[in-house]
């Protein structure tokens, strides 16, 4: 059950992730409270997997970073493709 700590501490910070960065009008509003969920709940189960419990601070930065970390670089990777795309398609429509 502690496991879900873990998921809502990265669906929030995925959120306000997806909030903060530009061109959020190019991503799907779910994409980065996914990401950060799925990060949060690999790195929480990892980490009680190595004997870590809710008490550790540990595993409490871990589940902060790793949402906050793979987040911002997933959402800006993608939407930095999208941008890139978006613009090549314009230039050989000659928009």
């Amino acid at each position: 059950m502690q496991i879900l700590l873990g998921l809502i501490i990265g669906a929030v910070i995925g959120l306000a992730v997806h909030f903060a960065l530009p061109h959020r009008h190019l991503r799907g509003v779910v994409l980065a409270p996914l990401a950060g969920a799925a990060a949060a709940g690999i790195v929480w189960t990892a980490l009680t997997w190595m004997g870590l419990g809710a008490d550790s601070p540990i595993l409490w930065i871990a589940a902060v970073l790793a949402p906050t970390l793979t987040t911002v670089v997933l959402v800006s990777l993608l939407t930095r493709s999208r941008v890139a795309r978006d613009h090549a398609d314009r230039v050989r429509l000659g928009v």
